[in-house]
């Protein structure tokens, strides 16, 4: 009797549901011995599947329980990301996620995830337009919808630099699943980012800049003087607004940038700046001394008219309060008793 000759641990393959299964002995990140389960509809599909594995046990860990795509990133979240990163970093990475990545790949197991499913995924977020898929026309009152809830697909699509930072996401969190061992390479590496083109801004010229300035001087702009700060130093939006007295020196002319102003999910915080190459300290031109002294000038103003307006109420608070708050018929008692 003559029987067909199996490799060495290939009796582990064996008739499965309506395919077949095996098992491979491996080695998990965590240094324990356990059995990795392989599944497929031949024979001949398993014993390749259990091969490739073979060789990969011999050369790294291999995880023996995958998580999916969703629950990766929410580990990856909640205990790289938010412990490590500032609160506005999380926040943007959390709503690339929640709004992007999850509704289309949180389901699918993490080493199945193929470079066809992230190039798939890609092409079709930076094709469709944004209002439509995530319904922002028709949460807007009935009276006021205005494009998509009524036909009228106005085309909102994702700037190639959001696209670009969605998959940047997607990437770092494959990275550092590789770097726990679950996975053997980065599937979102190879995928070709879709070609967006870039709407072209015109800079304003140095007499637009001027005639805004002079605009918001003549119209008491509060904010005035961070205007003059942007145009004039080149700061971000976030380290002009993020400036305190304390960082200026009228009497000498500097101004020294550490800090910048974020608001996070409707909260408002004062943090470093986004990079040590940011801080320094920097002479103040004519322009810009000026328009710092007036803006002391103004909150100086408001702080005394705020004084004064504080005065007068406990004031007028005061002459109506005597006996008049006593409970009836207290004073009349207190005169029988003289």
């Amino acid at each position: 009797m003559t029987g067909r000759t199996r490799a060495n641990g290939e009796g582990s393959i064996f008739p499965y549901r309506n395919g077949y299964a095996a098992y491979c002995w491996v080695r998990t990140p965590e240094g324990l011995r356990k059995k990795k389960w392989l599944y497929g509809k031949t024979r001949e599909e398993v014993h390749g599947k259990w091969t490739k594995l073979q060789n990969e046990a011999r050369e790294r860990p291999i995880a023996t329980k995958i998580p999916t795509v969703g629950e990766q990133v929410v580990y990856w979240l909640d205990n790289i990301v938010k412990p490590n990163a500032a609160p506005l970093t999380y926040a943007t990475y959390e709503t690339y996620i929640r709004i992007y990545l999850l509704p289309q790949l949180g389901r699918i197991k993490l080493d199945r995830l193929s470079v066809r499913d992230v190039q798939t995924w890609v092409n079709k977020i930076a094709g469709e337009c944004q209002c439509c898929a995530q319904g922002k026309d028709r949460k807007r009152p009935e009276g006021k919808r205005r494009c998509c809830a009524v036909g009228r697909c106005c085309r909102q699509q994702l700037s190639s630099r959001t696209l670009g930072n969605i998959r940047a996401t997607l990437r770092s969190v494959l990275a550092h699943a590789q770097s726990e061992e679950l996975l053997a390479r980065n599937v979102a590496v190879g995928v070709r980012m879709p070609k967006i083109r870039k709407p072209k801004h015109k800079a304003w010229s140095s007499d637009e800049a001027r005639l805004f300035l002079e605009s918001a001087r003549h119209g008491d702009d509060p904010l005035y003087a961070a205007y003059v700060l942007i145009l004039v130093l080149g700061l971000r939006k976030g380290e002009a607004l993020g400036v305190t007295w304390n960082d200026v020196d009228l009497d000498t002319a500097e101004l020294h940038v550490g800090l910048q102003l974020q608001r996070v999910r409707g909260h408002l915080l004062h943090r470093e700046t986004k990079t040590e190459g940011s801080d320094a300290t920097l002479f103040l031109p004519a322009i810009c001394l000026a328009a710092l002294k007036l803006r002391k000038a103004e909150q100086d103003q408001a702080r005394e008219k705020a004084g004064l307006s504080l005065r007068a109420t406990l004031t007028a608070a005061n002459r109506t309060s005597p006996t008049s708050c006593s409970p009836p018929g207290m004073a009349h008692r207190s005169n029988r008793g003289t």
